[in-house]
């Protein structure tokens, strides 16, 4: 048998309950970097079925939703409860300068990873300037 130390941890669990009975999706955590030319972007969603989970974007707005479900057996009575499950959910905003017609995503080991590459017209470019004496008047002095 297990046995909790954590005075605490029932408190939050009675609160994880009742907050997760609203119907409001749980939100997942994220990490974002750049490298280079490209964009990366990390959600942890650890033992989600690949197949819930749902990535959109529409006008930059980046929206990820997943499910896990618990899985129930009979005759096996649960101990302890507290892995989140349900729906999570996450919006993130994305700029201009990401090209989110070439975005790419991969789920490995629990982790969604989404690769942005940032767009050619973000990217710094060198603008040539002409030169010439045509249409130029010199003052004499």
């Amino acid at each position: 048998m297990l046995m909790r130390t954590d005075p605490f941890r029932e408190i939050d669990r009675v609160f994880e309950q009742f907050v997760g009975t609203s119907g409001r999706p749980a939100v997942m955590h994220v990490d974002a970097e750049r490298d280079g030319d490209w964009f990366y972007v990390y959600f942890d969603l650890p033992g989600v079925d690949p197949d819930s989970i749902d990535l959109t974007v529409e006008q930059n707005v980046l929206q990820v939703r997943a499910e896990r479900l618990r899985t129930r057996r009979d005759g096996v009575e649960s101990v302890i409860s507290e892995r989140p499950m349900g729906v999570f959910s996450r919006q993130l905003f994305l700029g201009d300068t990401l090209d989110t017609d070439k975005l790419e995503a991969t789920y490995d080991n629990g982790v969604l990873t989404l690769r942005i590459p940032i767009s050619d017209r973000a990217k710094p470019r060198r603008i040539s300037v002409a030169s010439g004496t045509s249409g130029r008047r010199q003052i004499a002095g």
